[in-house]
């Protein structure tokens, strides 16, 4: 057992760096290339960001524990909205723009509801997979005209921060995005596999695992990029990251997911799901209320969260 954590801790560092080297090597050579930095943004960095439990999720599914590959995203997405976007509000309160509360959180709202809705047959098929990627690929190209209409002039402070560290000489570049995809690839099948025999020696189920263990672990870029924002003062930066990352989940993730190897929900309850719908609607509603998350606002995210997760250790 012991030996199992450790391995999981190796697991989710191999894929953590992973994402950020393939981030890192990609975003390079498509400056080479003369790609605006906007599109970059809304593509490899934010992709990158993602990666983790994309990488796990695949790999879940592959291997036959469907469980953990829908608890990670379910998991990851009720973490984002009431951990991370909680604890960024206490370090900082968050001001949130008009579009992103009457346009980008109620698209994620709506891609959670698709999810909850394809989802009630404990059963993601091939075309509830396609569903999902065609939504994504909707909300990519809404975002592509939203960028047109304002110009690229104001790049993200993200991609900033990864131009002041990217390797400049594009051999260097290509040795890290192959770099990166192999301790994605090798630490996610790690993870997964260490994370199923720990579920089993305890007597847990895959998808409790996944909402917890797994989840944590693969939603650490987010939490990381999401306080330091906030701690800048880039709140614009923090809440666009959690929106942008659960988008990319439910769509992105479980809709490639579902359509390369079917899904059978069997661990992950009604309630997982509920508290998912209920974490993004709660971000939204505080969102709305002079367009600030304020601090005793992060407090109540923070606090519902260690509640549900009190109640799901109370009940394995």
């Amino acid at each position: 057992m012991v030996l199992d954590v450790l391995l999981i801790v190796v697991g989710v560092t191999m894929v953590l760096v992973g994402a950020d080297r393939l981030t890192e090597g990609a975003s390079a050579l498509a400056r080479r290339m003369n790609i605006p930095e906007i599109v970059i943004g809304l593509t490899i960095v934010a992709a990158g960001t993602s990666a983790p439990e994309l990488f796990v999720s695949l790999v879940s599914a592959l291997k036959g524990t469907p469980d953990l590959a829908v608890g990670n995203v379910v998991g990851s997405n009720t973490m984002n909205c009431m951990l991370i976007v909680g604890c960024a509000a206490m370090v900082a309160p968050m001001t949130i723009s008009r579009s992103t509360v009457k346009k980008d959180i109620p698209f994620s709202i709506g891609a959670t509801a698709l999810l909850i809705l394809l989802a009630i047959d404990s059963f993601l098929g091939r075309l509830d997979g396609i569903i999902l990627l065609a939504g994504f690929t909707a909300f990519t190209t809404y975002s592509f005209l939203v960028v047109k209409g304002h110009g690229d002039a104001l790049p993200d402070q993200s991609e900033v921060t990864a131009q002041e560290n990217r390797p400049r000489h594009p051999l260097l570049s290509c040795f890290y995005v192959l770099l990166g995809l192999a301790l994605l690839v090798i630490g996610s099948n790690v993870f997964v596999d260490r994370a199923s025999s720990l579920a089993l020696a305890l007597g847990v189920s895959e998808g409790v695992v996944g909402l917890t263990v797994v989840a944590g672990g693969t939603s650490l870029p987010e939490l990381a990029t999401s306080v330091v924002a906030a701690r800048k003062g880039q709140s614009a930066i923090a809440i666009g990251n959690v929106i942008g990352s659960n988008v990319f989940n439910i769509l992105m993730i479980l809709g490639l997911t579902a359509t390369i190897s079917p899904l059978a929900i069997e661990g992950i309850t009604t309630l997982d799901m509920a508290v998912m719908f209920l974490s993004v609607t709660l971000v939204w509603f505080f969102s709305r209320t002079r367009y600030t998350v304020e601090r005793w606002e992060g407090a109540v995210l923070v606090l519902g969260y260690l509640g549900y997760l009190a109640w799901m250790i109370y009940n394995l």
